[in-house]
């Protein structure tokens, strides 16, 4: 059976002008054939719709066409008749309809202003322009006004108007000064689309003289300049002292400093806008706002997301820019605009419409007498565009009549057409936006067939690759093709060709014997034409003796050798390449005949060698490797990968199998381990090569398995332990014979992309798989458990087939078959797809929420049925927002929280919830598709929980006795305050704590001074709120009363004087004297009662300390604050406010402690090195406020 590469030939007029058009298609025809053939007129240039020309310049308006005979011209100018002959400015070009308007010498041009038609005319019919419309390009001057100077204060914003004068094209807008320097322009300063230079917030450095306004009017190549205009900026500053000089110093004066303002957008104005865009054009929308700080500009679009790819942001995100846009980019944009003190916003609706565009342009038809055909022109736009024909450049409807002629819509049908049947046919779709115009003619010819290739055109290729022999031809109607071999050969059918639409035989697998003369011929109604073409199949060139890997020594010989084989006709070049570079320019290499020697080698002749062989059909090519080594002490055995195997032998030939056999080569003293067998598809995938299977090292003949429809090369490499061998010349092909497919397409799947669809997928098979030529699929679907009957279609060699009009999520059983030209593949197995998914359209009911506590929700909801989900349950997603919170009553931005339940779950636990809070909730079912509706909102209600620390503590105010404490609320009262917590105590100056004293505060109290406490005394604090639940976390500070100076004194006095220097030195001596007797009777065996010493003089960290005030109680009765209660070691410091914030970072709170190792507790308290601690350390600098005195040295010997 024939078989073709493409759409079977018939004589379709569409085909036929497809294959054969003689005009405006692109056909590889003669000039000799152009020339004889008659054929309307076909508009090849014209002047655009809109030409605006340069009024200093002549005005040419192109209109260019061809034809035959050649085509005369006219044109009409604001629809009536234009006599160029009337007017001596005007002439057309001569064989040409192109006008050219004299303006240099005396002619205006805003007299030749109007709306012009080109019309080309032959005896086959008239084609027209597009209307194009001339006007003069205007570069107008601007209007003179008076400038006023722009006083504004500092921090305010300011818009510098344009206000260009209209020019044809617009002009080009840019601000620069007097020194033609373009002006910087910033997120503060930036010329808007209209060319007004907007000041969102303007500064001092902003004040100068020469803001000036520049119009480039790019068509007259003028640069119109506005005047200056002045800007003086005052500062506050400036302001003050302008205003201290002109009053007394009775008088109160001074300017309100710069203040920071909330953005408020400059343009566009109002809250809304609306915008028009046509497809196709580039969208362009701005927002510039003032404010100070300068507002951040971001842009968002309701509903959707920008379209990636297409959407670029200009002008410091101020213009959103949207490049061919399209309906699909209509809806809802909002600019926002932002700066620490709030926002603004506009919202621009955009509606893209649409000029007409093309879906199907007419096409120019070639017909002959008596056949049918059909010009189509179909458009699309937005509003639709409305579909007019006109014959000859007239409305059809006043045209002449044509029997063979019918009118539907934008369909002209054509039956039994005649020779008076050719004409011109315009297509004119229009709509308020624009028009299209085509002209497409209906061309009817009778011709009788003629061959266009060259008589006894001489076909040369190398055996096993492709042949193709051309037949251009053209005849109406249009020819039947067939070839014969030889003068007296039968006519060319089976597998072993291929017959092109366009008249070329193709030889997939040229033989020997395909050598010889083949005769196409060209028939039709009207005659018959052959031509005989000639063709010579060459024997491959190919290296029977290849190059091999080398080791040779510093300064040796080394030879390649490249010995080839070749067609005696053909004549070969050999050039030898040194990594992939030509050879070095040396007498040391030698090239011979078959070979390439180097003498006195180098290290640096190491790499690769390639001889590459050429002739005018084919190349070849070989390489090697040399490597360059030092001369070894004593000859060593190299071992080497092994040679490629070689002559390899096909035998046994059947349509399934064949036998390969091949000679291995030398092992080079590793013996093959095994042999690796390769294949390449000629017919599918030509010049890749695949695995096939491998044997052992002593086996060289196999029975390989083989598929239809498959031209096999086989090819065999050696393995050994070094390595594989380069792999053998190919065997001699073998095509197999084709037959139906023996597998079905894989991954077959049904998923619906729409709720009205069924996408059906699969994997196609590979070209070795198809078995055959012809392959195509037979798709087969039917509704699961309510279709009976399958529904079926043939497509082509695809993957994929999309199955309209079916109801929404759906099971359907899906089936895909394989078939080529010699039958179907195997019965295929069924599969379960869906056809598309649609949202879900209830919501869940019986949303029941139950408080586990402060801080955790649990929420129940009852299940959607099913068949409302229309879709892949998903699961469940739960939406949740703190209204506001009990404490505060105060409302705050909503931030939504969403929780996803997967799967038919019912309930869900809702954590991080801020307690004594109201919160709403909803519940919304989830599939592929998206989110259903939302269950009505449920309103919540969180319990109190315990509150953060207060804010902040202060002590301020120190005294002998009494401190101020100053505090703040916590952040997070989290329930109503019942009170503070306040406990302190003392530290003495070997910082040991001394009792903890508790007082409780109203909650509506911010300060506490504390009375009665001691001079000269280190106290820490602990603070602390509560609500009903319990106490927060606690926040701790430490500060200092003032010293007695009287006291002070009396101590300095006391440790100065002789009498106190003398007791002290004889309580030493005492000490001494005692130490010693201990040590002697220790050392003379006798017992030292150790236990009871210990017992009668406990450990001094533990024992009641000695002060001016008396004695602190029990250390060890606070173990419970054992962490919190310990004091700050030395060269511990708090900040100098006296206040510890809960917000301080680790870092700082060291930093404040002088380099102690400072860390937070649970509670969020600071403890440093003293934590845990039993050893006192020696006291450094002056550490305690208080001063050494004669009592406190003697309380340390206690």
């Amino acid at each position: 059976m024939m078989r073709k590469k493409s759409v079977s030939a018939s004589k379709a007029s569409l085909v036929l002008f497809l294959c054969q058009m003689i005009s405006a298609l692109e056909v590889p025809l003669d000039s000799k054939l152009l020339e004889e053939l008659s054929q309307p007129p076909t508009i090849t240039q014209q002047s655009p719709k809109d030409y605006i020309v340069d009024p200093r310049e002549n005005i040419v308006i192109q209109c260019e066409a061809k034809g035959k005979p050649p085509p005369s011209f006219s044109w009409t100018r604001n629809g009536t008749h234009f006599d160029i002959d009337k007017d001596a400015q005007v002439t057309m070009k001569p064989n040409s309809g192109t006008l050219v308007i004299n303006i240099m010498n005396g002619g205006k041009a805003e007299a030749y202003e109007g709306v012009y038609q080109c019309t080309a005319r032959n005896e086959r019919g008239a084609a027209i322009s597009n209307n194009i419309v001339i006007r003069p390009s205007r570069s107008p001057l601007w209007t003179k006004e008076k400038l006023e100077p722009n006083q504004v204060r500092e921090g305010d914003s300011l818009v510098l108007h344009c206000r260009p004068p209209v020019g044809l094209p617009p002009p080009i807008i840019f601000w620069m000064d007097n020194a033609f320097q373009r002006l910087p322009q910033s997120e503060r300063v930036s010329q808007g689309l209209n060319g007004d230079l907007y000041f969102s917030n303007v500064q001092p450095e902003d004040t100068r003289e020469d803001y000036i306004c520049y119009a480039r009017f790019n068509h007259t190549q003028t640069i119109q300049q506005k005047q200056p205009i002045s800007v003086k900026v005052f500062s506050m500053d400036s302001l003050n002292d302008t205003i201290a000089a002109n009053l007394s110093d009775t008088d109160i004066y001074g300017a309100k400093p710069v203040t920071e303002r909330q953005p408020v957008l400059l343009t566009p104005t109002g809250s809304t806008s609306t915008k028009v865009e046509l497809r196709g054009n580039v969208l362009l929308l701005e927002c510039i706002a003032a404010g100070l700080p300068t507002p951040v500009i971001r842009w968002i679009k309701e509903g959707g997301e920008l379209p990636a790819n297409r959407t670029f942001f200009e002008n410091f995100k101020k213009t959103l820019k949207i490049i061919d846009v399209s309906e699909a980019d209509s809806g809802n944009y909002k600019c926002i605009a932002r700066n620490i003190l709030g926002s603004a916003h506009h919202v621009i609706s955009v509606t893209v419409k649409a000029a007409p565009y093309w879906i199907t342009a007419p096409r120019n038809l070639v017909l002959s007498p008596g056949e049918d055909g059909t010009l189509i022109c179909r458009a699309n736009g937005n509003p639709k565009p409305n579909i007019s024909w006109l014959a000859n450049g007239v409305p059809i409807a006043i045209a002449p009549e044509d029997p063979s002629r019918k009118v539907d819509g934008d369909t002209i049908i054509f039956s039994h057409v005649q020779e008076r049947s050719s004409a011109v046919y315009q297509c004119n779709a229009s709509n308020e936006y624009g028009y299209l115009l085509a002209n497409a003619f209906v061309n009817v010819l009778a011709e009788p067939p003629r061959i266009l290739t060259s008589a006894n055109k001489l076909y040369q290729v190398i055996s096993d690759s492709p042949a193709l022999l051309d037949c251009a031809y053209f005849g109406s109607p249009k020819p039947e093709i067939e070839w014969f071999k030889g003068v007296k050969g039968s006519i060319l059918r089976g597998n072993e060709y291929i017959f092109h639409d366009n008249g070329t035989l193709e030889i997939p697998v040229a033989q020997k014997d395909s050598t010889g003369t083949y005769t196409c011929v060209a028939r039709n109604e009207l005659g018959k034409i052959q031509n005989e073409v000639q063709l010579e199949v060459k024997d491959p060139t190919m290296i029977i003796k290849q190059p091999e890997y080398k080791v040779v020594q510093r300064y040796g010989q080394v030879s390649f050798e490249c010995i080839i084989k070749h067609d005696s006709t053909l004549l070969p070049t050999v050039i030898w390449l040194k990594d992939n570079d030509e050879l070095p320019d040396d007498e040391r290499f030698l090239v011979g005949k078959d070979n390439l020697t180097i003498m006195n080698v180098t290290d640096r002749d190491d790499g690769t060698y390639t001889c590459i062989v050429n002739t005018t059909l084919d190349s070849v090519s070989a390489s090697a490797v040399l490597t360059v080594v030092a001369a070894p002490p004593t000859p060593a055995i190299i071992y080497a990968r092994p040679n490629p195997p070689f002559d390899l032998e096909l035998t046994g030939q059947l349509e399934r199998s064949v036998e390969l056999s091949w000679i291995p080569g030398d092992e080079n003293n590793s013996p093959i381990t095994n042999f690796v067998i390769e294949y390449e598809d000629g017919l599918h995938e030509p010049g890749v090569w695949h695995y096939q299977t491998e044997v052992p090292g002593t086996q060289t003949t196999v029975q390989l398995k083989l598929s239809p429809y498959v031209n096999y090369s086989f090819r065999v490499i050696a393995v050994n332990e070094i390595g594989r061998s380069q792999p053998s010349e190919p065997s001699e092909q073998y095509l197999t014979k084709s037959a139906s497919p023996d597998e079905n397409p894989s991954n077959v799947q049904g998923i619906g992309s729409e709720p009205d669809n069924l996408v059906i997928t699969w994997e196609s098979l590979k070209g070795f798989q198809s078995n055959g030529p012809g392959l195509q699929y037979k798709v087969s679907w039917r509704q699961k458990d309510v279709d009976d009957e399958w529904t079926s279609v043939i497509v082509a060699n695809v993957s994929k087939y999309i199955v309209s009009g079916t109801p929404t999520f759906v099971p359907y059983e899906i089936k895909v078959q394989a078939l080529n030209d010699l039958g179907y593949a195997p019965e295929p197995s069924e599969v379960i797809g869906h056809s598309g998914e649609d949202l879900p359209m209830v919501a869940p009911g019986n949303v029941q929420v139950h408080v586990v506590n402060s801080t955790l929700a649990k929420v129940h909801w009852d299940p959607v049925p099913l068949k409302t989900v229309r879709g892949h349950l998903q699961g469940y997603k739960v939406y949740y927002w703190k209204v506001q919170s009990l404490s505060r009553r105060s409302r705050r931005h909503v931030e939504k929280k969403i929780l996803t339940f997967r799967g038919n779950k019912t309930f869900g636990m809702l954590p991080g919830l801020e307690p004594y809070s109201s919160y709403k909730l909803n519940v919304r079912v989830v599939n592929g598709k998206g989110e259903g509706p939302a269950s009505p909102d449920k309103v919540f209600k969180t319990p109190e929980g315990v509150p953060s620390s207060p804010s902040f503590l202060k002590i301020t105010n120190p005294t002998l006795d009494s401190l101020t404490l100053e505090w703040g609320s916590p952040t997070h009262p989290n329930g109503v305050l019942t009170s503070y917590i306040l406990k302190f105590q003392p530290i003495n100056n070997t910082h040991e704590l001394g009792p903890l004293v508790e007082i409780r505060i109203p909650a509506n109290e911010s300060s506490l001074i504390l009375k009665n406490l001691n001079y000269s005394t280190r106290y820490k604090f602990y603070f602390n709120a509560q609500t009903s639940v319990g106490s927060g976390s606690q926040i701790t500070e430490e500060a200092v009363t003032i010293m007695d100076e009287a006291m002070a004194s009396r101590q300095v006095d006391i440790a100065t004087q002789g009498w106190f220097i003398g007791l002290m030195c004889a309580v030493a001596l005492l000490i001494l004297i005692l130490l010693i007797v201990c040590f002697i009777r220790r050392n003379k065996g006798g017992k030292y009662p150790v236990k009871e010493k210990e017992d009668a003089h406990a450990d001094p960290e533990i024992q009641p300390m000695k002060e001016d005030d008396g004695t602190f109680g029990e250390y060890r009765s606070l173990e419970s604050d054992a962490e919190d209660h310990k004091p700050l070691k030395k060269g511990s410091r708090t900040p100098s406010d006296r206040t510890v914030k809960k917000e301080d970072s680790d870092d700082s709170l060291v930093d404040y402690g002088e380099g102690v190792n400072g860390q937070f507790n649970e509670d969020g308290s600071f403890i440093g090195q003293y934590s845990g601690k039993k050893e006192k350390e020696p006291a450094e600098g002056n550490e305690s406020s208080e001063a050494p005195s004669p009592v406190n040295a003697m309380n340390s010997f206690v």
